[in-house]
Protein backbone atom coordinates (compact mmCIF):
# COMPACT_ATOMS: atom_id res chain seq x y z
CA UNK A 1 0.00 0.00 0.00
CA UNK A 2 1.08 3.94 -0.76
CA UNK A 3 0.84 6.21 1.51
CA UNK A 4 1.97 9.71 3.37
CA UNK A 5 -0.34 10.95 5.61
CA UNK A 6 -1.22 13.98 4.54
CA UNK A 7 -4.13 16.29 6.45
CA UNK A 8 -7.34 17.54 5.49
CA UNK A 9 -9.05 20.34 7.42
CA UNK A 10 -13.01 20.02 7.40
CA UNK A 11 -15.55 23.04 7.67
CA UNK A 12 -17.78 22.16 10.77
CA UNK A 13 -21.89 22.03 9.89
CA UNK A 14 -22.36 24.06 13.11
CA UNK A 15 -20.11 26.69 14.03
CA UNK A 16 -18.41 29.33 11.72
CA UNK A 17 -14.78 28.97 9.91
CA UNK A 18 -11.72 30.07 11.62
CA UNK A 19 -9.52 31.49 9.89
CA UNK A 20 -7.06 28.78 8.94
CA UNK A 21 -4.01 28.66 6.07
CA UNK A 22 -2.29 25.78 4.79
CA UNK A 23 -2.10 23.71 1.81
CA UNK A 24 -1.12 19.79 2.65
CA UNK A 25 -4.75 18.56 1.74
CA UNK A 26 -6.44 20.61 4.36
CA UNK A 27 -9.59 21.24 4.43
CA UNK A 28 -10.65 22.94 7.90
CA UNK A 29 -13.23 22.29 10.87
CA UNK A 30 -14.83 21.81 14.01
CA UNK A 31 -14.99 18.03 14.53
CA UNK A 32 -12.33 18.07 13.10
CA UNK A 33 25.19 31.78 -11.42
CA UNK A 34 27.81 30.85 -9.19
CA UNK A 35 30.37 33.29 -7.62
CA UNK A 36 34.39 33.10 -7.64
CA UNK A 37 35.55 31.42 -4.60
CA UNK A 38 36.13 34.00 -1.55
CA UNK A 39 38.20 33.61 1.42
CA UNK A 40 36.51 32.26 4.63
CA UNK A 41 36.11 35.69 5.71
CA UNK A 42 32.58 36.29 6.17
CA UNK A 43 29.59 35.35 8.37
CA UNK A 44 26.08 34.75 8.58
CA UNK A 45 23.72 37.63 8.81
CA UNK A 46 20.46 36.87 7.69
CA UNK A 47 17.71 34.26 6.90
CA UNK A 48 14.73 33.37 5.24
CA UNK A 49 12.46 31.17 6.87
CA UNK A 50 9.02 29.83 6.52
CA UNK A 51 6.86 32.30 7.79
CA UNK A 52 7.86 34.48 5.06
CA UNK A 53 4.92 32.66 3.48
CA UNK A 54 1.79 33.23 4.90
CA UNK A 55 0.17 29.47 3.41
CA UNK A 56 2.79 27.46 3.87
CA UNK A 57 2.65 24.00 5.28
CA UNK A 58 5.58 22.31 6.89
CA UNK A 59 5.96 18.63 6.98
CA UNK A 60 8.82 16.34 8.08
CA UNK A 61 9.41 12.93 6.03
CA UNK A 62 11.94 10.55 7.78
CA UNK A 63 12.40 7.57 5.67
CA UNK A 64 14.82 4.51 5.23
CA UNK A 65 14.07 2.03 3.06
CA UNK A 66 9.55 1.81 3.62
CA UNK A 67 9.62 2.84 7.34
CA UNK A 68 8.15 6.30 7.23
CA UNK A 69 7.68 8.62 10.22
CA UNK A 70 5.57 11.82 8.71
CA UNK A 71 5.44 14.94 11.12
CA UNK A 72 2.57 17.45 10.72
CA UNK A 73 2.96 21.03 11.51
CA UNK A 74 -1.25 22.06 12.30
CA UNK A 75 -1.07 25.97 10.91
CA UNK A 76 -4.51 26.50 12.01
CA UNK A 77 -5.83 29.70 13.50
CA UNK A 78 -8.83 29.07 15.50
CA UNK A 79 -11.14 27.73 18.51
CA UNK A 80 -9.88 24.52 19.44
CA UNK A 81 -12.54 23.02 18.97
CA UNK A 82 -13.19 24.04 15.15
CA UNK A 83 -10.24 21.91 14.30
CA UNK A 84 -10.03 18.32 12.90
CA UNK A 85 -8.03 16.43 10.64
CA UNK A 86 -8.88 13.91 7.93
CA UNK A 87 -5.28 12.11 6.83
CA UNK A 88 -4.88 8.94 4.60
CA UNK A 89 -2.95 6.54 5.75
CA UNK A 90 -1.84 2.84 4.09
CA UNK A 91 -2.88 1.31 6.81
CA UNK A 92 -5.04 0.57 10.20
CA UNK A 93 -2.33 2.64 12.62
CA UNK A 94 -2.13 1.48 16.18
CA UNK A 95 -1.98 4.07 19.12
CA UNK A 96 1.71 3.41 19.58
CA UNK A 97 2.22 4.15 15.87
CA UNK A 98 1.22 7.99 16.35
CA UNK A 99 2.46 10.72 18.58
CA UNK A 100 1.85 14.56 19.41
CA UNK A 101 5.58 16.41 18.80
CA UNK A 102 6.80 19.50 19.59
CA UNK A 103 6.18 22.50 17.00
CA UNK A 104 9.74 23.69 18.40
CA UNK A 105 11.90 20.93 15.91
CA UNK A 106 9.56 22.56 13.44
CA UNK A 107 11.64 25.92 14.24
CA UNK A 108 15.12 24.55 14.66
CA UNK A 109 14.68 22.16 11.62
CA UNK A 110 13.05 25.65 9.47
CA UNK A 111 16.33 28.09 10.74
CA UNK A 112 19.12 25.08 10.15
CA UNK A 113 17.96 24.83 6.81
CA UNK A 114 16.64 28.18 5.72
CA UNK A 115 17.60 30.67 2.68
CA UNK A 116 20.41 32.54 4.62
CA UNK A 117 22.58 35.87 3.29
CA UNK A 118 25.96 35.76 4.10
CA UNK A 119 28.53 39.09 4.14
CA UNK A 120 32.20 39.31 3.10
CA UNK A 121 34.37 41.70 3.28
CA UNK A 122 37.64 42.96 0.94
CA UNK A 123 40.99 43.20 2.22
CA UNK A 124 43.31 46.07 1.70
CA UNK A 125 43.94 45.96 -1.91
CA UNK A 126 47.27 47.44 -1.14
CA UNK A 127 48.07 44.77 1.08
CA UNK A 128 47.46 41.36 -0.77
CA UNK A 129 46.86 37.98 2.03
CA UNK A 130 47.33 34.41 0.73
CA UNK A 131 43.84 33.19 1.63
CA UNK A 132 42.35 29.94 2.32
CA UNK A 133 39.92 29.18 -0.18
CA UNK A 134 36.98 27.73 -0.09
CA UNK A 135 34.74 27.16 -2.74
CA UNK A 136 31.30 27.82 -2.59
CA UNK A 137 28.95 25.50 -2.12
CA UNK A 138 27.24 23.39 -5.52
CA UNK A 139 25.44 25.92 -7.26
CA UNK A 140 3.31 22.33 8.57
CA UNK A 141 -21.43 21.38 21.01
CA UNK A 142 -22.53 18.23 21.19
CA UNK A 143 -21.36 15.27 20.15
CA UNK A 144 -22.81 11.37 19.12
CA UNK A 145 -21.93 8.65 21.72
CA UNK A 146 -19.19 6.08 20.19
CA UNK A 147 -21.83 3.23 20.05
CA UNK A 148 -24.37 5.52 17.93
CA UNK A 149 -21.27 6.95 15.56
CA UNK A 150 -20.33 3.17 14.79
CA UNK A 151 -23.73 1.91 13.89
CA UNK A 152 -24.09 5.22 11.44
CA UNK A 153 -20.94 4.00 10.26
CA UNK A 154 -21.80 0.49 9.41
CA UNK A 155 -25.34 1.86 7.84
CA UNK A 156 -22.89 3.78 5.32
CA UNK A 157 -20.39 1.57 4.56
CA UNK A 158 -17.18 2.80 6.67
CA UNK A 159 -15.93 0.64 9.67
CA UNK A 160 -14.65 2.90 12.51
CA UNK A 161 -11.51 0.32 12.77
CA UNK A 162 -9.65 1.88 16.00
CA UNK A 163 -10.31 4.56 18.36
CA UNK A 164 -7.61 6.04 20.92
CA UNK A 165 -6.71 9.60 22.35
CA UNK A 166 -2.98 10.68 21.91
CA UNK A 167 -2.12 13.47 23.76
CA UNK A 168 -4.62 16.49 22.85
CA UNK A 169 -6.27 14.44 20.11
CA UNK A 170 -8.82 11.70 20.13
CA UNK A 171 -8.28 9.95 17.10
CA UNK A 172 -10.24 7.31 15.14
CA UNK A 173 -9.13 5.29 11.93
CA UNK A 174 -11.90 4.28 9.41
CA UNK A 175 -12.21 2.36 6.17
CA UNK A 176 -15.07 2.54 3.70
CA UNK A 177 -15.95 1.11 0.60
CA UNK A 178 -17.01 3.96 -1.40
CA UNK A 179 -16.07 7.57 -1.09
CA UNK A 180 -20.11 8.43 -0.81
CA UNK A 181 -20.19 6.60 2.23
CA UNK A 182 -17.06 7.90 3.27
CA UNK A 183 -18.57 11.62 2.53
CA UNK A 184 -21.79 11.00 4.06
CA UNK A 185 -20.05 9.64 7.12
CA UNK A 186 -18.49 12.60 7.74
CA UNK A 187 -21.30 15.01 6.89
CA UNK A 188 -23.14 13.12 9.50
CA UNK A 189 -20.44 13.43 12.08
CA UNK A 190 -20.55 17.28 11.66
CA UNK A 191 -18.05 17.88 8.50
CA UNK A 192 -19.06 20.72 6.50
CA UNK A 193 -17.03 18.99 2.88
CA UNK A 194 -16.50 21.73 -0.12
CA UNK A 195 -17.48 20.30 -3.76
CA UNK A 196 -15.70 17.46 -4.52
CA UNK A 197 -14.87 15.75 -1.76
CA UNK A 198 -16.00 11.96 -2.70
CA UNK A 199 -13.97 12.37 -6.09
CA UNK A 200 -10.93 13.30 -4.47
CA UNK A 201 -12.00 10.86 -1.73
CA UNK A 202 -11.91 8.02 -4.46
CA UNK A 203 -8.52 7.62 -5.33
CA UNK A 204 -7.59 6.80 -1.72
CA UNK A 205 -9.65 4.23 -1.54
CA UNK A 206 -8.69 2.84 -4.81
CA UNK A 207 -5.42 2.29 -3.55
CA UNK A 208 -6.75 0.22 0.13
CA UNK A 209 -6.07 2.90 2.02
CA UNK A 210 -7.23 4.11 5.74
CA UNK A 211 -8.18 7.61 7.05
CA UNK A 212 -6.99 8.92 10.07
CA UNK A 213 -9.45 11.01 11.91
CA UNK A 214 -8.06 13.82 14.76
CA UNK A 215 -10.47 16.01 16.89
CA UNK A 216 -8.96 18.02 19.46
CA UNK A 217 -10.17 16.98 23.37
CA UNK A 218 -10.78 20.36 25.22
CA UNK A 219 -10.16 18.74 28.41
CA UNK A 220 -6.65 17.48 27.27
CA UNK A 221 -5.98 20.42 25.27
CA UNK A 222 -6.47 22.47 28.06
CA UNK A 223 -4.12 19.97 30.62
CA UNK A 224 -1.57 20.47 28.19
CA UNK A 225 -0.53 23.81 28.38
CA UNK A 226 -0.01 24.67 24.90
CA UNK A 227 -2.28 27.42 23.69
CA UNK A 228 -1.15 26.08 20.02
CA UNK A 229 -2.02 22.57 18.84
CA UNK A 230 0.71 20.43 18.92
CA UNK A 231 2.06 18.88 16.02
CA UNK A 232 1.33 15.00 15.17
CA UNK A 233 3.50 12.47 14.05
CA UNK A 234 3.02 8.71 12.28
CA UNK A 235 5.03 5.97 11.97
CA UNK A 236 4.17 3.24 9.64
CA UNK A 237 5.64 1.17 6.17
CA UNK A 238 4.83 2.24 2.94
CA UNK A 239 6.81 1.02 -0.26
CA UNK A 240 5.80 4.71 -2.22
CA UNK A 241 7.17 8.00 -0.78
CA UNK A 242 4.56 10.16 -1.79
CA UNK A 243 2.38 13.34 -0.26
CA UNK A 244 -1.06 12.80 -1.81
CA UNK A 245 -1.95 16.71 -2.46
CA UNK A 246 -5.01 16.15 -4.23
CA UNK A 247 -6.85 15.67 -1.04
CA UNK A 248 -6.05 19.14 -0.34
CA UNK A 249 -6.46 21.14 -2.79
CA UNK A 250 -10.73 20.82 -2.65
CA UNK A 251 -10.90 24.39 -0.60
CA UNK A 252 -7.37 25.88 -1.64
CA UNK A 253 -7.83 29.25 -1.90
CA UNK A 254 -5.31 30.40 -4.22
CA UNK A 255 -2.05 29.48 -4.71
CA UNK A 256 -0.52 27.39 -1.52
CA UNK A 257 2.56 26.95 -0.34
CA UNK A 258 4.19 23.73 0.90
CA UNK A 259 7.87 23.01 2.95
CA UNK A 260 8.56 19.59 2.89
CA UNK A 261 12.26 18.48 5.37
CA UNK A 262 13.16 15.05 3.96
CA UNK A 263 15.49 13.38 6.52
CA UNK A 264 17.16 9.72 4.94
CA UNK A 265 20.37 8.00 5.20
CA UNK A 266 21.92 7.54 1.85
CA UNK A 267 21.50 11.37 -0.02
CA UNK A 268 19.42 14.75 -1.71
CA UNK A 269 15.25 13.83 -1.95
CA UNK A 270 13.63 14.90 -5.27
CA UNK A 271 10.26 14.64 -7.26
CA UNK A 272 9.50 11.66 -9.63
CA UNK A 273 6.74 13.12 -11.20
CA UNK A 274 7.87 17.21 -11.62
CA UNK A 275 10.54 19.16 -12.18
CA UNK A 276 13.02 19.38 -9.28
CA UNK A 277 15.20 22.10 -9.95
CA UNK A 278 17.55 24.52 -7.52
CA UNK A 279 16.92 27.61 -6.51
CA UNK A 280 19.65 30.43 -7.98
CA UNK A 281 21.93 30.82 -5.19
CA UNK A 282 25.21 31.54 -4.30
CA UNK A 283 25.38 35.24 -6.01
CA UNK A 284 26.45 38.73 -4.77
CA UNK A 285 23.95 41.03 -4.06
CA UNK A 286 24.02 44.26 -3.68
CA UNK A 287 24.69 45.47 0.14
CA UNK A 288 21.13 46.98 0.77
CA UNK A 289 19.46 43.53 0.64
CA UNK A 290 21.18 43.12 4.15
CA UNK A 291 18.29 45.15 5.75
CA UNK A 292 15.36 43.70 4.02
CA UNK A 293 16.66 39.54 3.04
CA UNK A 294 12.76 38.51 3.19
CA UNK A 295 11.29 40.83 0.67
CA UNK A 296 14.44 40.23 -1.36
CA UNK A 297 13.68 36.25 -1.13
CA UNK A 298 10.13 36.66 -1.33
CA UNK A 299 10.25 38.51 -4.64
CA UNK A 300 12.94 35.74 -6.02
CA UNK A 301 10.75 32.80 -5.24
CA UNK A 302 7.31 34.30 -6.00
CA UNK A 303 9.53 35.08 -9.93
CA UNK A 304 11.30 31.29 -10.05
CA UNK A 305 8.15 29.65 -9.49
CA UNK A 306 5.98 32.02 -12.10
CA UNK A 307 9.15 31.66 -14.67
CA UNK A 308 8.02 27.33 -13.93
CA UNK A 309 4.68 28.20 -14.41
CA UNK A 310 3.80 26.68 -10.68
CA UNK A 311 4.54 22.95 -12.14
CA UNK A 312 8.21 22.65 -10.17
CA UNK A 313 9.51 21.54 -6.95
CA UNK A 314 12.41 23.97 -5.55
CA UNK A 315 15.39 22.08 -3.78
CA UNK A 316 16.25 25.30 -1.27
CA UNK A 317 18.90 23.29 1.07
CA UNK A 318 21.04 19.71 0.67
CA UNK A 319 23.19 18.76 3.42
CA UNK A 320 24.60 15.99 6.17
CA UNK A 321 22.84 17.64 9.40
CA UNK A 322 25.99 17.26 11.41
CA UNK A 323 28.00 20.48 9.78
CA UNK A 324 27.00 23.74 8.25
CA UNK A 325 28.56 26.95 6.30
CA UNK A 326 27.44 29.62 7.08
CA UNK A 327 25.11 28.60 9.55
CA UNK A 328 22.22 29.79 9.95
CA UNK A 329 21.34 27.99 12.89
CA UNK A 330 23.58 25.58 15.21
CA UNK A 331 23.52 21.70 13.51
CA UNK A 332 20.79 19.30 14.56
CA UNK A 333 21.16 17.26 17.71
CA UNK A 334 20.93 13.15 17.99
CA UNK A 335 18.04 14.33 20.01
CA UNK A 336 16.42 16.46 17.57
CA UNK A 337 16.56 14.01 14.79
CA UNK A 338 15.06 12.03 17.24
CA UNK A 339 12.01 14.19 17.81
CA UNK A 340 11.85 14.38 14.07
CA UNK A 341 11.55 10.96 13.02
CA UNK A 342 14.93 9.95 12.49
CA UNK A 343 15.06 6.33 13.87
CA UNK A 344 18.22 4.80 12.90
CA UNK A 345 20.98 4.42 15.02
CA UNK A 346 23.83 6.15 12.95
CA UNK A 347 22.28 9.85 12.69
CA UNK A 348 25.84 11.24 11.85
CA UNK A 349 25.05 10.11 8.31
CA UNK A 350 21.56 11.60 8.11
CA UNK A 351 20.90 13.98 5.10
CA UNK A 352 18.25 16.55 5.05
CA UNK A 353 16.54 17.92 1.97
CA UNK A 354 14.65 21.41 2.06
CA UNK A 355 11.78 21.13 -0.65
CA UNK A 356 9.90 24.58 -1.30
CA UNK A 357 6.74 23.87 -3.59
CA UNK A 358 4.04 26.61 -5.07
CA UNK A 359 1.09 24.95 -6.61
CA UNK A 360 -2.51 24.97 -7.48
CA UNK A 361 -4.96 22.02 -8.57
CA UNK A 362 -4.30 22.67 -11.96
CA UNK A 363 -0.27 23.06 -11.87
CA UNK A 364 -0.02 19.75 -9.83
CA UNK A 365 -3.18 17.43 -11.06
CA UNK A 366 -0.76 14.76 -9.76
CA UNK A 367 -0.11 13.37 -5.66
CA UNK A 368 3.70 14.76 -5.61
CA UNK A 369 6.16 11.36 -5.63
CA UNK A 370 9.43 11.48 -4.34
CA UNK A 371 12.08 9.37 -4.42
CA UNK A 372 15.92 9.43 -2.28
CA UNK A 373 18.87 9.81 -4.40
CA UNK A 374 22.61 8.61 -3.23
CA UNK A 375 23.77 12.45 -4.41
CA UNK A 376 25.38 13.55 -1.16
CA UNK A 377 26.78 16.96 -2.67
CA UNK A 378 26.08 19.92 -0.25
CA UNK A 379 23.76 22.68 -1.74
CA UNK A 380 22.20 26.01 -0.14
CA UNK A 381 20.17 28.97 -1.13
CA UNK A 382 23.14 31.35 0.44
CA UNK A 383 23.45 34.69 -1.27
CA UNK A 384 26.31 36.85 -0.23
CA UNK A 385 27.43 40.31 -0.29
CA UNK A 386 30.91 41.76 -0.30
CA UNK A 387 31.48 44.80 1.44
CA UNK A 388 34.35 46.29 -0.08
CA UNK A 389 37.37 47.80 1.25
CA UNK A 390 36.50 51.59 2.34
CA UNK A 391 40.10 52.84 3.94
CA UNK A 392 42.78 53.91 2.70
CA UNK A 393 44.41 52.79 -0.24
CA UNK A 394 47.32 54.53 -2.12
CA UNK A 395 49.38 51.53 -4.13
CA UNK A 396 49.35 50.92 -7.89
CA UNK A 397 46.84 48.15 -6.99
CA UNK A 398 44.26 50.76 -5.72
CA UNK A 399 43.21 51.72 -9.25
CA UNK A 400 42.53 48.33 -10.77
CA UNK A 401 40.76 47.21 -7.63
CA UNK A 402 38.53 50.12 -7.73
CA UNK A 403 37.51 49.57 -11.10
CA UNK A 404 36.58 45.71 -10.40
CA UNK A 405 34.28 46.93 -7.77
CA UNK A 406 32.36 49.39 -9.99
CA UNK A 407 31.74 46.26 -12.15
CA UNK A 408 31.24 44.53 -9.16
CA UNK A 409 28.54 46.79 -8.41
CA UNK A 410 27.24 47.08 -12.29
CA UNK A 411 26.76 42.57 -11.62
CA UNK A 412 25.10 42.91 -8.37
CA UNK A 413 22.36 45.61 -9.41
CA UNK A 414 21.50 43.19 -12.98
CA UNK A 415 21.32 39.86 -11.11
CA UNK A 416 19.05 41.39 -8.63
CA UNK A 417 17.22 42.39 -11.13
CA UNK A 418 16.83 39.60 -12.82
CA UNK A 419 15.99 37.28 -10.11
CA UNK A 420 13.10 39.57 -8.59
CA UNK A 421 11.96 41.24 -11.10
CA UNK A 422 12.80 44.73 -9.82
CA UNK A 423 13.43 47.55 -11.92
CA UNK A 424 16.83 47.89 -12.19
CA UNK A 425 17.44 51.91 -12.46
CA UNK A 426 15.61 51.25 -9.04
CA UNK A 427 18.02 48.76 -7.69
CA UNK A 428 20.92 51.43 -8.81
CA UNK A 429 19.18 54.04 -6.74
CA UNK A 430 18.60 51.93 -4.12
CA UNK A 431 22.15 51.37 -3.86
CA UNK A 432 23.24 54.67 -3.16
CA UNK A 433 26.51 54.26 -4.75
CA UNK A 434 28.92 57.21 -4.15
CA UNK A 435 32.33 57.68 -5.09
CA UNK A 436 35.22 56.47 -5.58
CA UNK A 437 32.71 53.16 -6.01
CA UNK A 438 29.71 54.63 -8.04
CA UNK A 439 30.11 53.60 -11.57
CA UNK A 440 31.77 56.21 -13.89
CA UNK A 441 29.68 58.43 -16.42
CA UNK A 442 31.93 57.20 -19.20
CA UNK A 443 32.07 53.63 -18.58
CA UNK A 444 28.23 52.51 -19.06
CA UNK A 445 27.64 51.05 -22.20
CA UNK A 446 25.86 53.45 -24.04
CA UNK A 447 22.74 51.66 -24.67
CA UNK A 448 22.24 50.96 -20.86
CA UNK A 449 19.42 53.82 -21.16
CA UNK A 450 17.92 53.24 -24.02
CA UNK A 451 15.19 50.45 -23.28
CA UNK A 452 15.21 50.97 -19.94
CA UNK A 453 11.23 50.36 -20.03
CA UNK A 454 12.28 46.45 -21.05
CA UNK A 455 14.09 46.01 -17.39
CA UNK A 456 10.85 46.87 -15.38
CA UNK A 457 8.21 44.79 -14.16
CA UNK A 458 5.11 44.31 -16.06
Amino acid sequence: MEAFPCPARVRPARSHLARASGVLGILCGAWLAAAPAHAFCGFYVGKADASLFNSASQVIIARDGPRTVISMLNDYQGEPREFALVVPVPQVLQRGQVNVGDRRIFERIDAYSSPRLAEYRDDNPCEPRIALQRALPAAAAGRATTAETDTRARATGVTVEARYTVGEYDIAILSARESDGLEVWLRDNGYRLPAGASAALAPYLKLGMKFFVARVNLAEHARSGSALLRPLQFAFESEKHMLPLRLGMLNANGPQDLIVYALGRQGRVEATNYRTVRLPANVELPGFVKQDFASFYRAMFDRQAQREGLRAVFTEYVWDTGWCDPCAADPLTPAELRQAGVFWSDTQRTVLTRLHVRYTPQTFPEDLMLQETRDRANFQTRYVLRQPWTGPAECDAAAAYLDQVRQRHDRQARTLSDLTGWELARVLDRMELKPPFAPQPDSAPWWRSLWQQSWSTR
